[in-house]
């Protein structure tokens, strides 16, 4: 893997002493606290432009004075390790962390635990130790409701029983790519024919690419008739190869994320849905926990989940499957998006269409 300075992608801000907390043991003598946050990548478009704003955004509206450091990873384990050790040195006093490889970052986490920093799971759950918070959403809910929709789409159209679906799940690091696969299959076994499925690294749109080039030449382009993408990004690939290989009418295919051009696609009629999250509410969320764990305290959390070593402090949060008669009354109206934002070039005659102005 390749090592890159942590110092060239942090962020920090600005501190002021006067916010109180528990900081320790920072190389400037300032009694601030210190929260960092790391992100695992950014093919995605949500982290750079929705979790990391908004997250510090909360931070300095709870706590003016606290110093934030941010990285992002780019889908790196080891640069996502030098950037949290990095941190640790510099005296962070809470890490929140989405990690690239949820399942190799124990050391991580015991290496901030001997320092006594608290540590928050962001989005993945982080296995095999034990920490003081995990944020997310139920992302079994939100495989069933993919494959909910995959298999309404199909038996509107009927061709459920007539062709066969490829499956288009995320990460094999991600622990979440583990519950939309399991929460999907709970709803499509037995009731499609799956004709090829893959876990896709990285959840890197190319590499969905490839796997979808791959499907269309091994069951045919007529066999296939609705793709279960497990997010936004590898839909769009999958619908670059389904152009590519001259689909007259694309079939229906699921998303996650709401990313801009998902939702631009939904109301075109090239993607059938999308997952919308409420990236506000978890990243404020975060931010939330984050500020009280730096001013010593330890909020009770409504629920905890097994991550094979400890039951964790749990906020797990609700997802809304988004089609495009509900595009305007979820996404817009939350103002995720402007209208403006979405209704441009070929998607204005959708938008007037859907209602959305």
């Amino acid at each position: 893997m390749r090592a890159r300075w942590f110092v060239a992608v942090v962020v920090a801000a600005a501190v002021v002493s006067g916010c109180g907390g528990n900081a320790k043991d920072k190389p400037t003598g300032d009694d601030a606290p210190t929260i960092a946050l790391f992100l695992p990548e950014s093919k995605t478009t949500r982290y750079e432009a929705f979790d990391r704003p908004l997250f510090e955004a909360k931070v300095k509206a709870l706590c003016a004075d606290c110093k934030l450091l941010y990285a992002n990873a780019d889908q790196d384990a080891a640069k996502q390790q030098q950037q949290v050790e990095a941190a640790l040195a510099q005296g962070a006093d809470v890490l929140v962390l989405d990690a690239v490889d949820a399942s190799a970052v124990a050391s991580l986490v015991n290496q901030a635990k001997q320092k006594k920093v608290p540590v928050i799971a962001y989005d993945r759950l982080i296995s095999e130790i034990s920490y003081e918070y995990y944020v997310s959403f139920n992302n079994v809910r939100v495989g069933e409701m993919q494959g909910q929709a995959l298999l309404d789409a199909l038996t509107k159209a009927g061709t459920a029983d007539k062709g066969k679906i490829v499956m288009l799940n995320g990460a094999p690091t991600d622990p979440s790519s583990a519950d939309y696969k399991t929460g999907a299959h709970k709803v499509l076994d037995g009731k499609v024919q799956i004709g090829r499925e893959f876990d896709t690294p990285d959840w890197s749109p190319d590499k969905a690419q490839q796997e979808m080039e791959q499907a269309i030449t091994a069951l045919g382009r007529d066999t296939i008739v609705g793709v279960l993408s497990a997010n936004d990004g590898m839909a769009g690939g999958a619908i670059a190869a389904m152009k590519r290989a001259g689909y007259p009418t694309l079939p229906p295919i699921t998303g996650q994320d709401a990313e801009l051009a998902a939702v631009q696609r939904i109301l075109t009629g090239e993607q059938y849905m999308t997952i919308y999250l409420d990236i506000r509410q978890e990243a404020e969320k975060s931010a939330e926990l984050a500020v009280a764990l730096a001013k010593g305290e330890k909020p009770a959390a409504p629920t905890k989940v097994a991550n094979g070593t400890a039951d964790i402090p749990a906020f797990l949060l609700d997802p809304i499957a988004v089609t495009a008669d509900r595009i305007k009354d979820t996404i817009v109206k939350d103002g995720f998006y402007k209208a403006s934002d979405i209704c441009t070039g070929p998607v204005v005659p959708a938008c007037t269409k859907a209602g959305i102005q």
